[in-house]
């Protein structure tokens, strides 16, 4: 176990932690000290991790506005005031169709859960850790965000993540509270292989794609989002992260017949 522990002391809420970069953002944060809660809709997966970890279990769903609250209330009453917040609990886009194709009633699940779920978590522990004077949020976009793609409901909808970002870095600044954001590229999680067994994205496509010929893994999105959390980066405020292996600054070379070769 590292003996930096920069989190060391601080409550840190995860939610959709039981799985994919919650998860490994659970397991990392505890090794940097803090006292994790696992937050997510799957109950037995999040007392599976927090088991793991010696760390505390909570069931939510996020589509679920009112019980954000409650759970927020619990979480302090239970475990302690919450210092830091990894909003991860999301959904993705089941297939990359033309809108006319794409069902309203996905389209409203996607946004009911990555906007209004992480606005909804942001509210409630936010505004928890302002009147303490004292908070870091750690919000997940995409680079999907940041670039034109058919997924006409997840990109959108995490752009509009990033905006709330700022928005409530501006909000709560003054009361002591770091907002930021990462947008992590293409990502080796179980949802991904997922897709990639199905034929639904080629692995090694988007690995050529990025400028270091990789795909991130969870834990390296979870060690940026720790860095951020942490007072390490407290002069850190209202940023967006890309942590994508270069894929944003490599996709465009495929007009000049792509990167070049290792030298």
């Amino acid at each position: 176990m590292s003996l930096h522990q920069p989190l060391k002391g601080r409550v840190a809420v995860i939610t959709g932690g039981a799985s994919g970069i919650g998860r490994a953002c659970a397991e990392l944060f505890s090794t940097r000290g803090a006292t994790v809660v696992v937050v997510d809709r799957q109950a037995h997966e999040a007392q599976s991790v927090a088991r793991s970890i010696n760390g505390y279990a909570y069931e939510l769903d996020v589509i679920n506005v009112a019980d954000v609250e409650l759970v927020a209330a619990r979480i302090e009453s239970e475990v302690g005031p919450v210092d830091l917040l990894l909003s991860a609990a999301g959904i993705i886009q089941g297939n990359a169709v033309p809108p006319e194709q794409m069902p309203m009633e996905e389209y409203n699940r996607i946004f009911e859960v990555n906007l209004r779920g992480t606005y909804a978590v942001c509210s409630a522990f936010g505004s928890r850790m302002a009147k303490r004077r004292y908070g870091s949020i750690v919000n997940i976009a995409s680079i999907s965000a940041m670039r034109s793609t058919p997924l006409h409901a997840y990109g959108p909808f995490k752009a509009a993540i990033i905006g709330l970002t700022e928005n409530l870095a501006a909000e709560w600044g003054r009361s002591g509270v770091r907002v930021n954001c990462l947008s992590p590229g293409a990502v080796l999680t179980p949802a991904m292989q997922v897709s990639f067994d199905k034929g639904l994205r080629n692995r090694v496509t988007m690995a050529q794609n990025s400028a270091s010929g990789e795909i991130c893994t969870p834990n390296e999105i979870a060690m940026a989002a720790a860095f951020l959390l942490s007072d390490d980066a407290r002069a850190i405020t209202g940023v967006n992260l890309p942590v994508d292996h270069g894929w944003l600054v490599a996709s465009s070379w495929v007009t000049f017949g792509g990167l070049r070769a290792a030298s």
